[in-house]
């Protein structure tokens, strides 16, 4: 009634000789690390990333504006938490702004700068 059934494990070594193995390649080389890389910096902290001295001197003459490349030091994209800490305009250069940011920089008289 019941068929004994023998089962014999083969490794593929013995089946497959040197030249008939085939080579495995590349894989994902084409996977694109870090594509969504992109640090970001709240509006309310843009003029920390200004030295001391420097804040002296924008602090006395209300006609000229402070650049401040975030680029440069490492943030790629601005966002719009908080408020800024002065009323005076700046020029901010970033990758990415959100419109909350941008609207809050221009209504203080600054302006947004995209860079790549």
């Amino acid at each position: 009634m019941y068929q004994q059934v023998m089962v014999v494990l083969v490794s593929t070594e013995n089946i497959l000789e040197d030249e008939e193995r085939q080579e495995v390649g590349m894989r994902h080389f084409n996977l694109l690390r870090n594509r969504k890389y992109c640090p970001i910096i709240n509006v309310d902290k843009l003029w920390g990333l200004i030295p001391e001295e420097k804040k002296k001197e924008f602090a006395q003459n209300k006609n000229i504006a402070p650049v401040i490349d975030v680029t440069r030091k490492g943030y790629f994209k601005v966002l719009g938490n908080g408020k800024l800490k002065s009323k005076q305009p700046i020029v901010v250069k970033a990758r990415y702004f959100s419109s909350s940011a941008e609207k809050k920089i221009k209504a203080v008289g600054g302006q947004c700068i995209l860079v790549a």
